[in-house]
This record gives C-alpha cells, structure tokens and sequence, in this order.
C-alpha cells in the first residue's frame, strides 16, 4: 500500500487548547510493555474529527483514518495519547485482552541537519556579534558553542524540531540558510538576525568538531 501523503492539519483552536492536538503529529517508536517488540505509530495529520496515520507493528505497516476523541486517536484496535509531546501511551485493545507501550517522539532528521554548523549575526542590543555554532546532534541533544556578549561558552543544548536551546540563547531556522539567535538579557529578549556560514569560512573561525551527527 502507497504511503500516505502529507496534509495541512485542521484543528479547531478549541481543541489545541485543551487537548493540545497537534502534539500528535509526527513520528513515534517504543517498545510493547509484555514482549519487548517494536512498534511505531505516525500521525501525519489531524484534519477535525479524523487524522491520517501509520500503525507499524509485527514488521507491517497499517495506513489509514483514526478518530479523534478528545485527546487521544484511535485506529483500529489501538489508542494513542500523549500529554506532553515527547513521550505518549499506546493502547491495544481486543477481545478482553489489552497490551501497552511507551513511545518516543522522533526528532526529524532534515530539520535537525539544517541546524549543524557555524551561525553568527549583529545587533546593537547584545553589543556586537553573537555566534551559536553546532557542533554534532545526536538525538534530542546538540553540542554547541557560543559566543555572546564577549562570553563563550560550550555545552549541551537541547534539539526540538528546527530550534537548539543552550542556557540563556536558542538558535532556530526554517531553511538551514537563515535563521534567527534569540538571547535573553535579564527580562529581556532580543532577536538576532544570523546566517550559516559556508563549511570554509567556518573551518577558518573555529576548530573543527569530532562529534558524530546521529540523529534518531
């Protein structure tokens, strides 16, 4: 069976906000609780009171339309929830008998790929240039550098979807070309515009990263 082709998601903003919907969409993988076999379930998108999905288990995929029930989707025999986006229950349910599993939420690796690399911009407000360079993502963790204010400083920052967030800074972008370095002063936030720099001029400015991006 062809895959299922991705669609704009319709949630009511009713919904989202009770229920925090769009949570759902994406990619998740766990183990069954009882046997300790794989399984995965992929919301591509929630159109009202159906959404599209990809039930994987046993080594075969099921594609076709859950029903939205509050928070929860249900497809076939199978239920899945999630209260903070990250980690979710699923649900088997037939015949009087019931297994579950905890899954993950998959980071995608295109968007996390798009952040590896040296990023820097200006601005009057954070005194100069600020650099946020990435060095390696392994999952839903980035070793990062950077360099704000006259301060540098390198550590582990943590990966959602295109955004890096390290201490008092994150870094985001839609392209993996231009982005934007958001740096936290006190109560305050300023935006910096920043733009990639290409892998020479990088290799110029700084000393070049033995992480391995391994992205899951």
């Amino acid at each position: 069976m062809a895959a299922i082709s991705s669609t704009t998601n319709q949630i009511s903003p009713a919904n989202e906000r009770l229920y925090g919907l769009s949570r759902l969409v994406g990619e998740w993988k766990g183990k069954w609780a009882g046997n300790g076999q794989d399984v995965g379930f992929k919301v591509v998108s929630i159109r009202g009171a159906t959404a599209q999905v990809e039930y994987t288990h046993h080594g075969r995929t099921e594609r076709g339309l859950a029903t939205v029930k509050g928070g929860t989707l249900t497809f076939g025999n199978v239920t899945i929830g999630s209260k903070d986006g990250k980690t979710a229950a699923l649900v088997f349910s037939a015949g009087g008998g019931k297994a579950s599993a905890y899954l993950q939420k998959q980071q995608p690796a295109g968007e996390a790929n798009m952040l590896v690399g040296s990023w820097g911009g200006s601005s009057d407000d954070t005194q100069g240039t600020s650099s946020f360079r990435v060095l390696s993502v392994d999952g839903k963790e980035a070793k990062v550098r950077t360099t704000i204010n006259g301060i540098t400083r390198e550590g582990t920052g943590i990966v959602y979807k295109n955004v890096i967030m390290f201490g008092q800074a994150q870094l985001s972008t839609q392209d993996g070309k231009k982005g934007t370095i958001i740096v936290q002063s006190g109560l305050r936030s300023f935006a910096v515009p920043a733009t990639k720099y290409p892998p020479a001029d990088a290799a110029a400015t700084a000393t070049t990263s033995t992480g391995v991006n391994k992205l899951v």
